[in-house]
């Protein structure tokens, strides 16, 4: 029994060593990804009507036919007069104009102003956490929105994250993946390592060794 006491400094340190040694056998076989462009080159976005958006639907000098509807999660709404009318994948000004159309046929030159109220968004143009962030989920994308923002919303990091092992899977760039550092920018306050965040992107958060 003593000699067990005597001996379990010493053990303790060589499992100290394995696991360490092990920690960096598995940072070293890693692959490594570039970190992602502070800019993600996104001037030109136009929103995009997803399932769960709210629609305000004016029709000029007709308010019996003016009303607020939400998008369906089959991507479809309907207004007086109008049975069905694919809203999913369109702009406001594009569903405007199609709602014009429909009208036209009751209604002489109708003219129609469409207003997103309740921003949801397609699901491929959504911002996915996923992971170890507190609250992991998925958001509606907006312009200029950054990596900073989203951790924002999702309630930072849990004890147990890598958050400089991060990565952000990027579609639009051929399913691309790239580094990002959330422990240097939030709990460092490291603003170099802010990105941009591109419609439907994936953060995936790993689980740290220790």
């Amino acid at each position: 029994m003593n000699f067990l006491l005597a001996q379990a400094p010493r053990l303790a340190r060589r499992l100290t060593v394995v696991f360490l040694f092990l920690a960096l056998a598995g940072c070293a076989n890693a692959p490594k990804f570039p970190a992602a462009p502070a800019a993600a080159a996104t001037s030109d976005y136009t929103y995009i009507v997803g399932p769960g958006d709210s629609l305000s639907i004016i029709v000029w000098r007709n308010p019996e036919l003016s009303m607020s509807v939400p998008v369906r999660p089959d991507g479809k709404v309907t207004t007086p007069l109008i049975d069905e009318l694919v809203a999913q994948g369109k702009t406001s000004v594009q569903i405007a104009r199609e709602v014009e159309l429909a009208l036209s046929k009751f209604v002489r030159e109708p003219i129609v102003t469409v207003m997103v109220t309740g921003f949801v968004g397609p699901y491929s143009e959504q911002i996915r956490v996923v992971g170890e962030a507190a609250r992991p989920q998925a958001l509606p994308y907006k312009q200029k929105m950054t990596l900073l923002d989203v951790m924002i919303v999702v309630g930072g990091l849990t004890d147990f994250a890598d958050g400089n092992g991060a990565l952000i899977m990027r579609a639009g760039d051929g399913d691309k993946q790239y580094a990002v550092r959330i422990k240097d920018l939030i709990k460092r306050g490291d603003i170099s390592a802010n990105v941009e965040m591109k419609p439907g992107d994936i953060l995936i958060i790993p689980q740290g060794w220790f």
